[in-house]
Order: C-alpha cells, then sequence, then structure tokens
C-alpha cells in the first residue's frame, strides 16, 4: 500500500474535518445571534470535536511519516457540503440554520463511507471507523435537533 494513496485519504478527511469546525463554529456564531445559546453550546462542542478528530489524524500521519498537504483545507472557502451554510446565515430560523449543518453533516457521512472503502492500515482504518461512528451520530444529533425546531 502506497503512502501517498494514504496520505490522500488523510489529506481529504482533515479538508471535512476543517470545514465542519468552521461551519460549526458559524452556526453557533448565528444560533447565539438568534438567542439559542442552548443549541450554540452544542455547535461549539461539535466544532471542538471537528478541531480534535483533526489533531488525531494529523498525530497519526507524522507517526506514519506521512506529510499532510494542509493548504487545500486551510484555504479559504467552505467545502461542498457546508457551502449552503452561507444560504442558511441569512435566515434568522434556527430550524434554517440547522438544516444546513445537517448538509453539512451528510457531506461529512459520506467522505468518511469513502474513506472506509479505501484499502487502509488497520491503525488508519480504526481511527477513521471510530471518527465515522462520531460523526454519524453527530449528524443524528443535528437532524434531531432540527426535527425539533421544525415543530416547536
Amino acid at each position: 500500500m502506497e503512502t501517498s494513496h494514504v496520505g490522500r485519504v488523510l489529506e481529504d478527511l482533515l479538508e471535512t474535518l476543517e470545514d465542519g469546525k468552521k461551519g460549526f463554529t458559524q452556526t453557533a456564531e448565528k444560533l447565539t445571534e438568534a438567542n439559542r445559546d442552548d443549541l450554540a453550546g452544542r455547535m461549539r462542542e461539535f466544532a471542538d470535536q471537528r478541531s480534535s478528530f483533526g489533531a488525531e489524524i494529523r498525530t497519526l500521519a507524522s507517526q506514519l511519516g506521512i506529510e499532510l498537504d494542509e493548504s487545500g483545507s486551510m484555504a479559504g472557502a467552505l467545502h461542498r457540503g457546508w457551502i449552503s451554510l452561507k444560504d442558511a446565515l441569512a435566515s434568522d430560523e434556527p430550524a434554517a440554520v440547522l438544516a444546513a449543518a445537517e448538509t453539512g453533516e451528510d457531506h461529512a457521512k459520506d467522505e468518511f463511507t469513502k474513506a472506509l472503502d479505501e484499502d487502509l492500515p488497520g491503525d488508519v482504518r480504526t481511527l477513521i471507523a471510530r471518527q465515522a461512528a462520531a460523526v454519524a451520530a453527530v449528524h443524528d444529533e443535528v437532524k434531531k435537533l432540527r426535527d425539533e425546531e421544525k415543530s416547536a
């Protein structure tokens, strides 16, 4: 298995995690403006989780002797999955903001699923599988919060 292949998989996930961190941070800011500090606090927790997951990927890559090219993930615009957040930020409705966050999480789940379909060393697969399960759980919680806001 080529180190460059594993590096590309890790870079893609790192980009997804960075985008999620930025998206959840923006979601939290918008929810704070809407006087929904309860929801904003959860979104900040999710942003912190994504930051922590990114650090885990960087550490594992370093241990494997893989140098990650992070220029794509750190440069500018949010990734495809979180781009709809920009439109939702124009809304004052928490349900719309949470719906955009859920869309971002749909993308994150897809990216982790794609990564798990790759041929990866055991330690890399173990880390990605653990993170994928946590990403799926966050997606489900965001969806539940969105549904509760819609019905409120």
